[in-house]
């Protein structure tokens, strides 16, 4: 419609006033000068994400698609997606290569381990020097060494090289960057003064790890048995190294660079020392619930089914992650922080009264499944409570510390959850044969809670969304 004719543009503005979209049709209605027409479409940006927290029949997309409306978001979200996918794919490729290699799974094992004690001592340093001088500069000469490393582990194997050299190899790789990390630091600084856009986002982001780590193993096991055993890793490393370019590359989101500062740790922020004993038990869970459930279908001649239903559980987790960031969520992040594990340690017991009373894998599946649906919104509450308690300028290295934490408690939960399989009273026999190993995530979730459920004296009140 012309400018030069004010009284018919309104008239059919007013004709639309019942619709859904009244916001929009009241600002059409103000003046329009120049200035006014370049500063509406970030207006409307603004409002689109506060509408998303209206319970509405579209309120299950709206608020995602808001979210993307942000400029750049899209373009960065996919670089980190593309960066996330290997990280699912590196140990299973690791562990396959090298025991068709050398035919020792042991050996296998303990240069994953390696990598992982690596990557726990490694890590934080690499987020804090992200924090201090940005993504862009860090990030990708990091990727770079762990490429390197990830192809030297293939060589070594290639040529028959020392055992000790796949171990030194493969601690090389402990440089890589967290990119789940980077891409919820970028969320955090678009949206840091909209909470509710930010509780979309990180669910988001949690939505993606779970189905990373989903597609990823499975992936790896196809390109390492149909192409060549080097193939995961090798194609997993150039996957890596593209989507961090891409992340890289986008630098209108990037978080500025908080150079060297004299802020102290992460680590010594009120009430995340707590948080990270809850990432370390959470992690328990994980660990366990994986080693359990392919030790009682390998128990019941089904191992190559193991995958299949231990995806149900992160396909139930993705979904809830997607719905519970089309949810309003109101009050303090701590008590909904609790409810998330207490629902999280009931849900658990789940897959071990089902093993137990039925002794069945098909009844099996759809209890992980149920059971995966309090994983991410726990963990994504747990995220916001560490975005929080993290000091300004940390983002990174704080998200890096809630992982290595996580990380710690997959291998000590894995750990466990071996042992008590192996020492099952059921014995070799019987249908409870593989059961009692389900009681480990149930205790693991439970201490969870308990640590969370400890009151401390925290300076920093925490309200997040």
């Amino acid at each position: 419609m012309p400018h030069h004719e004010p009284a018919e543009q309104h008239s059919p503005l007013l004709t639309v006033t019942a619709d859904t979209l009244v916001a929009a049709d009241f600002r059409h209605r103000r003046p329009k000068g120049r200035g006014e027409l370049r500063d509406q479409p970030q207006r409307a940006s603004t409002r689109g994400r506060r509408r998303t927290t209206t319970p509405t029949p579209s309120g299950a997309i709206t608020p995602y698609r808001a979210l993307f409306r942000i400029p750049g978001t899209l373009r960065f979200t996919a670089g980190g997606i593309l960066a996330r996918l290997p990280m699912g794919m590196f140990s299973i490729s690791a562990i396959l290569m090298i025991a068709g290699s050398r035919g020792s799974y042991a050996l296998a094992g303990a240069v994953v381990a390696t990598g992982l004690a690596a990557t726990a001592l490694v890590a934080p340093w690499t987020a804090r020097l992200v924090d201090r001088h940005g993504q862009a500069r860090v990030a990708v000469p990091a990727t770079a060494v762990a490429l390197l490393g990830g192809l030297g582990l293939i060589a070594c194997v290639h040529w028959n090289a020392p055992d000790w050299t796949l171990f030194a190899s493969y601690a090389a790789t402990a440089t890589a960057p967290n990119t789940g990390g980077m891409a919820r630091a970028r969320w955090a600084h678009l949206l840091k003064d909209d909470p509710a856009a930010l509780h979309t986002a990180n669910s988001f982001e949690q939505a993606a790890d779970e189905l990373c780590f989903m597609l990823g193993p499975v992936v790896a096991a196809f390109l390492c048995t149909t192409l060549f055993p080097e193939a995961g890793t090798l194609i997993g490393g150039l996957l890596f190294m593209t989507g961090v370019l891409v992340l890289a590359a986008q630098r209108a989101t990037e978080p500025p660079p908080t150079g060297r500062t004299a802020a102290k740790s992460p680590l010594r922020a009120p009430g995340i020392p707590r948080l990270l004993a809850v990432f370390f038990a959470s992690g328990a869970v994980f660990g366990s619930l994986e080693v359990v459930t392919i030790a009682y279908a390998d128990a019941r001649g089904h191992a190559s089914a193991a995958g299949v239903i231990l995806g149900l559980q992160a396909a139930g987790s993705c979904v809830a992650g997607l719905a519970y960031g089309a949810l309003r969520v109101t009050g303090p992040a701590e008590p909904r922080f609790r409810r998330c594990l207490a629902a999280m340690a009931a849900l658990m017991a789940l897959p071990w009264l089902t093993a137990a009373t039925t002794g069945s894998l098909l009844f099996l599946a759809p209890a992980l499944l149920l059971a995966g649906m309090a994983t991410a919104p726990t963990m994504v509450t747990a995220m916001a409570l560490v975005q929080h308690r993290t000091p300004p300028g940390q983002s990174n290295e704080g998200m890096t510390l809630a992982v290595t934490g996580l990380l710690g408690g997959i291998a000590g939960g894995s750990a466990l959850g071996g042992w008590v399989v192996e020492h099952d009273p059921a014995g070799g026999a019987g249908p409870a044969v593989g059961t009692t190993g389900f009681a480990v995530p149930v205790a693991a979730a439970a201490s969870a809670l308990l640590i969370a459920a400890i009151r401390t004296n925290s300076r920093s009140p925490i309200d997040a969304p």
